[in-house]
């Protein structure tokens, strides 16, 4: 689908900038992992992308260096 518009079409690219079935197939197969194993990382990946937006932001850049 235009996986990112949520149309539900898996095969169809509208844009050239859409993500559909096909680029997670082919993400997939360069890390040697299924297509399911592919979209549980993403699923994963996301919700951390998630988190961090609704994490608090520290007021002084100096708390902003990980150990």
């Amino acid at each position: 689908m235009c996986m990112n518009c949520g149309c539900g079409e898996v095969e169809k690219r509208h844009q050239s900038t859409d993500i559909t079935k096909e680029d997670l197939q082919r993400a997939a197969d360069g890390s040697g992992i299924s297509l399911d194993e592919a979209t549980a990382n993403l699923r994963s990946s996301l919700d951390k992308v998630e988190q961090t937006q609704d994490a608090p932001r520290p007021s002084s850049p100096t708390q902003w260096v990980s150990h």
